[in-house]
């Protein structure tokens, strides 16, 4: 593509050299960079991409984007190699790898969620409502990218860089795709990723601290902010009206045309006479135009929200009530508040919880359905925050009956000593526990202790198939270890 067909839309961009060169392939990693490729250089927390504006020349690059402010002494610019100057290259990343790839969003329908807990299931639940209902349909979050029911490729982060986005689009939009569903996390409204996308409709789930740190959100005005981008981008929007700051968004944006859900507060879609056990959810919900029940396997009153959000985004869409009440009953999330099946009966549920702030969630959530026994079984990650152990261990020892402290994902760290950190935290509390670092064992000894009226909650690992020890990634798959143990 012509080197000026990618630059526009992008104001005050300064150049040198011929913007008539065609361009192969654009790119901000200069590992990837090959002859008459394009590399715009991003500044990185821990690395900038200027420090490889000369390898990537070396490489082959024909055109060189950096940005305002940078050195330009430290650069060996060839006469053949054009130059190019704007404001903000992540946000010139984004319109260059729209236009390079002939802005796919428009060729398909794209629906948005974000929200601080609830993006994941609440995507899937819209995946399975619009398959169930006959379209093909792309996913891209926290998980995995999946393109008419295949998984293409796990996920390193919850929304793609631009460029990496974007290439996704075009290949699903190849693939005949009618609707993509896309987790929007508020650091990829605040990195510009998701800029020059085209969404039709959007999705505020709910809003709690989270991701305030120096290389995220600096505070939580800074992070409500960055979540409002969404309904900027796109004025056909959904919200809980249940959550206090979610609320605001109606009267910001007073011209959008939004949709309310919620349990407490008056709102377009109410969920009424809700029953929440330790295995499942059932409420009763105007679907389409008359009251319908809705059950869903994934227990607790989250779920009611999230099965809440699809049913919105399903009205909007005028999908088949039928179709709607079908998906939900048989929707399953790897590793989102997953139970699994088993010939014993027992509640066992697989988490992704690895916060203090997700595990108090999810122990806090079992413990007001659960009629017997809350059994947490979790550990910490290893080359991780070392601080977040003593204060996981304390929330589990205060909400659990009982808590299997093991380990999860050592990585280079030695498992004896996490636990211990854990353990630290625990000690303050008066809740029973047992430490048993091999998880395996641990998880078996969970399973002999739990009767039909307690639940089990294997935290942490979630979807992760696999235990990462000394930097190796070995085959784990929680679903297999309990039906190994309970066979």
């Amino acid at each position: 593509m012509e080197l000026k067909k990618i630059l526009v839309g992008i104001e005050g961009l300064k150049a040198k050299g011929s913007l008539d060169i065609d361009v192969k392939n654009i790119d901000s990693n200069s590992k990837n960079i090959k002859e008459g490729d394009m590399f715009i250089a991003i500044k990185g927390f821990s690395t900038d991409g200027h420090s490889y504006i000369n390898d990537a020349i070396k490489a082959g690059a024909k055109v060189i984007m950096v940005e305002e402010g940078c050195d330009l002494k430290a650069i060996k610019l060839p006469s053949d190699v054009t130059l190019v100057m704007a404001k903000n290259t992540r946000e010139a990343l984004a319109i260059c790898s729209c236009n390079f790839y002939k802005h796919p969003s428009k060729k398909f329908k794209l629906i948005g969620v974000t929200g601080t807990k609830g993006k994941t299931t609440t995507t899937f639940m819209i995946k399975e409502i619009l398959e169930k209902a006959g379209h093909k349909v792309g996913l891209i979050g926290t998980i995995a990218t999946y393109i008419n029911g295949k998984m293409i490729t796990e996920s390193a982060r919850t929304t793609p860089e631009s460029i990496e986005l974007q290439r996704t689009f075009a290949e699903m939009e190849k693939q005949g795709v009618e609707y993509v569903v896309m987790e929007v996390s508020s650091q990829s409204l605040k990195l510009h990723r998701v800029d020059g996308c085209n969404f039709d409709i959007v999705v505020f789930t709910n809003f709690s601290e989270d991701h305030i740190s120096e290389k995220e959100h600096p505070d939580m005005k800074d992070y409500f902010e960055s979540k409002l981008k969404l309904f900027k981008m796109c004025d056909n929007g959904i919200i809980n009206v249940d959550d206090l700051q979610v609320t605001k968004v109606p009267k910001l944006f007073p011209e959008s045309n939004i949709m309310t859900y919620g349990i407490d507060n008056y709102c377009e879609v109410l969920a009424k006479d809700i029953t929440i056990t330790n295995t499942y959810v059932d409420f009763r919900v105007k679907v389409s135009d008359r009251n319908e029940r809705v059950k869903v396997d994934i227990p607790g009153r989250f779920s009611v929200y999230n099965a809440l959000a699809a049913i919105c985004v399903a009205k909007k869409l005028g999908i088949p009530s039928e179709k709607v009440i079908e998906a939900l009953l048989e929707i399953k999330v790897p590793g989102r508040s997953e139970m699994v099946p088993n010939s014993k009966e027992l509640p066992i549920m697989i988490d992704y919880a690895h916060s203090p702030e997700s595990l108090q969630n999810i122990l806090s959530a079992v413990k007001s359905y659960t009629r017997g026994r809350v059994i947490s079984v979790f550990g910490c990650g290893g080359d991780r925050d070392k601080t977040k152990r003593p204060i996981m261990g304390e929330i589990s020892g205060r909400i659990a009956d009982f808590t299997f402290v093991t380990s999860d994902n050592p990585r280079t760290e030695d498992p004896e000593q996490i636990v211990k950190e854990i353990e630290a935290g625990i000690k303050k509390t008066k809740g029973n526990y047992k430490v048993i670092v091999d998880r395996t064992e641990a998880i078996k000894e969970a399973i002999k202790m739990a009767n039909k009226l307690d639940i089990i909650v294997l935290a942490g690992k979630g979807h992760e198939p696999y235990q990462e020890i000394n930097g190796e990634k070995l085959p784990y798959d929680e679903r297999i270890i309990v039906k190994d143990i309970i066979g």
